[in-house]
């Protein structure tokens, strides 16, 4: 049954302007994916692009439960017969697919129930598959972004090791990534109290900041960050 759910926030859009983020992110998750690969929560295609790009990927599945966002992402890979766009919830289609890796940007932040998402993605994995998570951090930066983008939570180390051991995963890569991000968000939304992101300023940070931000990041773990980057295995 397809999802009647309409994604209204102005998210995604912004971050669409943001190359070098979702590169750094695709960097990061690139040797976990094999060859099979479901995005949850794959918007309007944005990181899809760079999914279906990647070295060694020969089936992508992107499943979108939002209403307005599905047909954009349809037509977007309409012409590629490795990609399979899906419409609905991750728990609605765990028999559709069989998977290597399910990969999650900026989305178990968004579910009322991340346990039960994240026994849902289990299922679809194979032996030994990989779910590769990247969510926001640090519950004390939650401000009015995070209300206006209809974030139910940020999320700790701590937290974010329970939630998946406590779905079966074991967790060999765990870190914060993005330190200077805390204090943009803290500044953003809790002194400032914007309820949007301007993508004029996302561009800005993403050309100015993000190329050697994630350069060091890959060979330093921050010990805190704007956001929490995760490799989970079956």
């Amino acid at each position: 049954m397809a999802s009647s759910f309409t994604y209204a926030s102005s998210e995604l859009d912004a971050m669409a302007s943001a190359p070098n983020y979702y590169q750094a992110i695709l960097s990061f998750f690139q040797p976990h994916l094999g060859r099979s690969v479901l995005e949850v929560g794959a918007g309007i295609g944005t990181f899809s692009a760079l999914l279906a790009g990647a070295p060694g990927v020969e089936q992508l599945g992107l499943l979108e439960p939002a209403g307005n966002n599905y047909p954009l992402l349809r037509e977007r890979f309409a012409h590629d017969p490795r990609v399979r766009a899906v419409h609905g919830y991750l728990e609605q289609h765990t028999a559709d697919f069989s998977v290597d890796s399910v990969v999650t940007v900026n989305v178990l932040e968004h579910v009322p129930d991340d346990a039960a998402f994240l026994r849902a993605a289990r299922s679809v994995l194979r032996p030994g598959g990989r779910l590769l998570i990247f969510v926001p951090a640090l519950p004390a930066i939650y401000g009015s972004l995070d209300t206006v983008f209809e974030h139910h939570r940020r999320y700790t180390r701590r937290t974010l090791r329970a939630a998946l051991e406590g779905a079966g995963f074991g967790v060999p890569v765990l870190r914060y990534v993005n330190l200077p991000g805390v204090l943009a968000w803290f500044v953003t939304g809790r002194v400032l109290r914007k309820k949007t992101l301007n993508p004029r300023d996302v561009a800005t940070y993403d050309r100015l900041v993000i190329p050697w931000l994630m350069k060091l990041e890959r060979h330093w773990s921050p010990p805190l960050g704007q956001s929490l980057l995760a490799v989970a295995q079956a």
